[in-house]
């Protein structure tokens, strides 16, 4: 034990090795993860395919003698996906209650259950592989609906299509030009924000507020998780850049009119939990996903001030 007495002199401190060089310090905060949000309905949207009515006539052409198993790895990816979405609200709510559907009973759905928010997994599969009344359903929803959306990774870009934009390899194809092989964003990556005004970005430029990393304050970085061969290209109409980075641009947009607000991100802010619980410790470094938990609980809150407004 420490004599309480002792102290030590900056150039003791200078002279110990210091393992968190960004922010040029010899330790790490201890992080719980605090239910800070009362109450939360969360519509869980299921945005891969499950069955052969999900698909489009070039999904059955091409798919012949494959579907049933692209369908069986598809289902699997998606209980993963949404159950991370899930986690998320569980381990950020106090009193939360979700309900998981598909893309295609998502209109349906949002009438009944009348959620607080809408968060939209990723997706697997090219969207003309998908039946075209389920994109042209959707597309109807999101253009109106004044509930909160969060839509991740392929919900991202199918959003982006429904409001009149395209989609490009990372390489600037067409989807259709290199359907395997694609160049992909992998693993933890950083991204730069564009526009830290928005309030998802709330305390952002506070460093004594302690929730973001010190190279999100000093210089409007993000580490995100990235899994994706697609783009959004350019920046929908009514929408706003919120961050980008070298290969994929539109890394996070926003649309704030009509009195709508919809927010999507190309990459996995809901791998949060899902990383977090496999950390031996509860110290700030490992948490990878930091940055993605943080983006998520705001959204959460927005959505609730939104409804209230």
């Amino acid at each position: 034990m420490l004599d309480a007495g002792l102290t030590f002199t900056r150039e003791a401190e200078e002279a110990v090795t210091l393992p968190f060089p960004y922010n040029k310090q010899a330790f790490c905060h201890y992080e719980p993860i605090e239910k800070r949000i009362p109450y939360a309905k969360v519509l869980i949207v299921n945005n891969c395919l499950r069955y052969e009515t999900d698909l489009s006539p070039l999904a059955h052409e091409e798919w012949n003698g494959t579907t049933e198993t692209k369908l069986r790895f598809e289902n699997k990816i998606s209980a993963m996906a949404t159950n991370n979405i899930a986690n998320n609200v569980i381990r950020l709510v106090k009193q939360p209650k979700t309900l998981t559907v598909h893309l295609s009973e998502v209109a349906d759905a949002a009438a009944q259950f009348n959620p607080d928010a809408i968060v939209m997994s990723g997706t697997l599969t090219d969207f003309d592989y998908y039946n075209p009344a389920h994109l042209e359903k959707f597309a109807r929803f999101v253009k109106t609906t004044k509930i909160p959306i969060l839509a991740i990774c392929g919900a991202h870009q199918l959003v982006g299509i429904s409001f009149g934009a395209k989609l490009k390899t990372l390489d600037n194809l067409d989807p259709s030009e290199k359907r395997s092989n694609r160049m992909v964003e992998y693993q933890y990556r950083f991204i730069k924000i564009t526009d830290d005004d928005d309030p998802i970005f709330e305390d952002i430029t506070n460093t004594e507020s302690g929730i973001w990393q010190e190279y999100t304050t000093q210089d409007d970085i993000l580490r995100v998780w990235q899994n994706h061969g697609l783009q959004v290209e350019g920046v929908p109409d009514g929408f706003k850049l919120l961050a980008t980075a070298y290969l994929c641009k539109n890394q996070m947009m926003v649309k704030r009119s009509d009195g709508q607000m919809i927010y999507a991100v190309q990459f996995h802010l809901e791998k949060s939990f899902e990383d977090w619980s496999k950390n031996p410790t509860r110290w700030q470094h490992p948490i990878e996903s930091r940055d993605g938990r943080i983006l998520f609980e705001n959204f959460l809150i927005l959505a609730l001030k939104h409804k209230r407004d």
